[in-house]
């Protein structure tokens, strides 16, 4: 189910680093930057087994040391909490990493 204005501002003044956008629907996203290519693909890897185990896939794009993430739910023309969980696990996972910069 796509949130409610409300109920995503609430959500997102959760979210450390997040930000919102009208296009599509709705989304969220966040760039991500770590020590190295590693620790990056890294977090990619790590996210993709979560992602895939949620059935909610990130829209991600990586260049070196950065990751930048979108997130979105294609079933719902938005934001649901399925990108509300995704990005707290991301966020959680994310402060793991040494050096990593958000």
């Amino acid at each position: 189910m796509k949130l409610g204005a409300g109920e995503l501002a609430a959500q997102l003044s959760m979210l450390d680093g997040w930000t919102h956008a009208a296009v599509r629907g709705g989304t969220l996203s966040k760039e991500f930057r770590f020590e190295d290519f590693n620790q990056a693909f890294g977090f990619m890897t790590q996210m993709a087994l979560h992602a895939e185990r949620m059935n909610h896939h990130p829209e991600w794009f990586n260049v070196y040391n950065r990751v930048s993430v979108t997130l979105t739910t294609h079933d719902v023309d938005g934001i649901s909490a399925k990108d509300i969980e995704m990005a707290r696990l991301m966020n959680r996972i994310f402060a793991t990493k040494p050096g990593a910069q958000a």
